[in-house]
């Protein structure tokens, strides 16, 4: 008699396997990926929309009526290949801010209290770092970053989710501060040919954002500093100093997130794809979508399209959070300025 019963069966992993997205990444690292190389990237990356939901979902409960934004992002193509070719190690299928959340408080109290607390949570997902590893509060990178980030190995129970069974995701955990810092490091990537995130281009920029960084760190945190060698007097001046060279502020206050955007009505869609010009003279463009199979489908067809383009899909409760959190594709820079005006005076004693 025939054996009607069914053996379960195992789920693949989104690609094939881990060693042919591996090897998908590697050719596009070395210039001669193929078409079945980027189909089987545009798979992979497709499947960390499960990821991003069941997370979301998670941090959404946890924060309701707490004053916390959360918002997720998919890591744009552009960034990830770029990542590739910066880092000859790196591995595509152990990328692991493919897929990211990001969460603002608003102290460093609150942002402890909840990270703490999430790591005691209940479920099967598997967070894959120590809790001091990625903590770049208590030790700055040398960029002047801080934040907090985790990586958690992806563990969905239900049918459909274990095709996402071992995918990553980066949780991110910033103060307003220390996210106002960070967007308008960005930012400077895009308005200028330096990138002081990657410590690439201009030193000046990195050395006038890692000034700001602990000006702010100083008048407004007073967590780990990363120039301990200059007093408050001494640290002012040199950011002063330097900003007169690049004329920084300046260019950051020129900004106007409200020229740069075109006009469409978000009408509470919750996904929304931010398409940056390639010049000053473009608009900011911005789609909106119901659910996130639509926007995720419209993404893959505008990278295709503009491959000279910046462009992400993020995800928050409304199009105000999207602002907050994404606020370096709005060129909006103005609360870093005031941090660092107010941060100056305060340190000068002034």
């Amino acid at each position: 008699m025939e054996n009607l019963v069914q053996k379960e069966i195992k789920p693949t992993f989104p690609g094939g396997s881990k060693s042919r997205v591996s090897r998908a990444g590697d050719a596009v690292r070395n210039g001669n990926q193929t078409d079945e190389d980027l189909k089987i990237i545009k798979t992979w990356r497709a499947s960390h929309k499960s990821v991003l939901n069941a997370f979301q979902a998670i941090l959404r409960t946890r924060t309701r009526g707490t004053g916390i934004v959360v918002a997720q992002r998919h890591k744009r193509r552009k960034t990830i290949f770029g990542k590739l070719r910066r880092l000859p190690g790196m591995q595509l299928a152990r990328m692991d801010d493919v897929a990211g959340c990001r969460l603002i408080f608003p102290d460093l109290e609150s942002l402890y209290d909840f990270r703490t607390k999430f790591h005691k949570a209940r479920f099967k997902h598997r967070r894959k770092n120590d809790a001091d590893r990625y903590d770049y509060i208590k030790k700055p990178k040398e960029t002047g970053y801080r934040g907090i980030h985790d990586i958690y190995e992806c563990d969905i129970n239900s049918i459909k989710g274990k095709e996402s069974k071992g995918l990553l995701i980066e949780l991110q955990y910033r103060t307003k501060v220390q996210h106002a810092w960070s967007t308008s490091v960005e930012m400077i990537g895009l308005i200028t040919s330096s990138q002081p995130k990657f410590q690439e281009g201009d030193k000046r920029y990195e050395v006038a954002m890692l000034y700001a960084s602990d000006i702010i760190c100083r008048a407004y945190e007073l967590s780990g500093n990363c120039i301990t060698s200059l007093s408050n007097l001494e640290l002012v001046k040199k950011f002063r100093d330097i900003d007169k060279e690049l004329h920084l502020t300046k260019i950051l206050k020129r900004l106007n997130a409200i020229k740069n955007i075109n006009n469409i009505v978000l009408e509470n869609k919750k996904n929304i794809i931010l398409m940056y010009a390639e010049n000053e003279k473009e608009k900011l463009e911005m789609f909106s979508y119901k659910n996130s199979a639509q926007a995720l489908k419209a993404l893959f067809y505008l990278e295709q399209e503009n491959p000279g383009k910046d462009i992400v899909l993020v995800q928050a409760d409304n199009s105000k959070d999207i602002e907050v959190v994404f606020k370096n594709y709005f060129n909006d820079a103005r609360e870093f300025i005031d941090l660092i005006e107010k941060g100056c005076q305060k340190l000068s004693n002034k």
